[in-house]
């Protein structure tokens, strides 16, 4: 029997706000996983890492405010902080689960580097709000290194670019684990965005939509399913209206078109539809579905989810 490949996305449903909150929130998304590995898939999960890096870079920020000796950590050394804090948790609870339903499969994080272009639009009109609140004072001083601020109802916030992903660096790592028979948890929170100049890779200051990596995993590592897990069961229409309308199944021109009309949110659903409309469309043996985290297998088998495909 040939081996299904799968990339899994784990939305914000399956972590916490908190140490705590998170160690329990990713008990969840650990099951999912274990089901899909009793059914012989060949895994890479990817997941959000939003709550997170915004908690570190505060922290990091704030030790720095303390100790003039030391700097603010960059945005790419907050990425791989989160990908190494939340990779723990994830591949601790799976190996335990894993275990305890007599699965013996290694787990392994892999610290993630994306490749981005330097003159991705999104550089020049930065759409993600992170970090902590700001004085005015302190938004001033941070204007004055050249970032970008926005004001909000409790003060001023840092607000970064969130460019496209062009390539995965540690692709082959990926690859060659799964070929080993490991799950692989990588690619999280989007990756650390890079600048390649010359053999240097510089870490940028953005962060990707994880659910645009998560698709170009899945493209590169030749998975069959990308497996998008959130907090609902299906895309919809005209989302939390009188009007709602679940959708089953979608072509990625329909699905692009759904988008454009603006009927996703942009910080929710939109990503989630437009990283399936790019796995799905670069081939018929492709199959993107959004469903709930608790649904996964219903999600795959047909019975629940919304089908993204050729």
């Amino acid at each position: 029997m040939a081996k299904k490949r799968i990339v899994v996305a784990l939305g914000r449903c399956a972590f916490g706000e908190t140490f705590p909150e998170q160690r329990r929130a990713v008990q969840g998304a650990a099951k999912a996983i274990a089901d899909l590995a009793e059914q012989k898939y060949e895994i890479v999960v990817t997941h959000s890492n939003g709550p997170q890096i915004g908690m570190v870079h505060t922290a990091m920020t704030e030790f720095a405010r303390l100790d003039p000796k030391y700097t603010v950590a960059p945005m790419s050394l907050c990425g791989a902080m989160s990908q190494g804090y939340i990779g723990y948790d994830l591949q601790n609870v799976i190996r335990t689960e894993l275990l305890n339903r007599g699965i013996y499969k290694p787990v392994a994080t892999v610290i993630t580097q994306v490749k981005v272009d330097p003159f991705d639009k999104a550089f020049r009109h930065p759409s993600k709000v992170i970090g902590r609140y700001m004085t005015e004072e302190e938004a001033l001083a941070e204007e004055k290194k050249g970032n970008y601020v926005v004001k909000e109802e409790k003060g001023y916030r840092r607000i970064i670019a969130s460019p496209k992903p062009i390539d995965v660096y540690e692709i082959d790592t990926i690859k060659a684990l799964l070929n080993a028979g490991q799950i692989v948890i990588a690619g999280g929170g989007g990756g650390i965005p890079v600048l390649e100049q010359g053999t240097v890779l510089k870490g940028a200051s953005a962060v990707i939509e994880k659910d645009l990596t998560a698709a170009k995993i899945a493209e590169m590592a030749e998975a069959d399913t990308l497996l998008l897990l959130t907090g609902v069961e299906k895309v919809c229409l005209h989302y939390a209206t009188p009007e709602e309308e679940a959708i089953d199944s979608l072509d990625p021109d329909t699905a692009l078109s759904y988008m454009e009309q603006g009927f996703f949110g942009e910080g929710s659903m939109k990503p989630k539809v437009e990283a399936a409309i790019n796995f799905a469309s670069t081939s018929p043996e492709h199959v993107s579905i959004i469903t709930h985290l608790e649904r996964a297998l219903d999600g795959l088998a047909g019975r629940t989810g919304t089908r993204i495909s050729l």
